[in-house]
């Protein structure tokens, strides 16, 4: 029975990993061990970060509505309640960008907020 000769596949394997592991520093870029270990943590850190991604862009529209809700005399959560008694669905990153490039038309809807507000109470 012949034998299998795995040089081919074996040699495949290494120059993928060795591509997916350039620039890494060390042992990391080097030997067959450090490159898949480094490899395989840097696929567990991208799949983690692409969730964690959306965590943080949700947190700068936050901050950004926040301050410009207070600009115009309303905190973030009473502005968002505002919206949501007034009728008006409009989620987090729109109004945050309605808030970083455009002030007057998010005075506009503080305003529809506070209305909507008083009218509640």
């Amino acid at each position: 029975m012949a034998r299998i000769k795995r040089a081919v596949n074996s040699k495949k394997k290494r120059r993928t990993l060795q591509e997916a592991t350039k620039g890494y520093i060390g042992t990391g870029s080097r030997t067959l061990r450090g490159m898949k270990e480094r490899s395989q943590h840097a696929g567990q850190y991208a799949y983690r970060d692409r969730r964690n991604k959306k965590r943080d862009f949700r947190s700068l529209w936050i901050q950004r509505i926040n301050a410009a809700a207070r600009m115009n005399d309303l905190s973030y959560s009473q502005f968002m309640h505002g919206l949501k008694l007034a009728g008006i669905e409009l989620d987090r990153k729109v109004l945050a960008q309605i808030a970083f490039e455009d002030e007057a038309s998010f005075a506009d809807l503080a305003a529809v907020a506070k209305k909507a507000i008083e009218a509640a109470q």
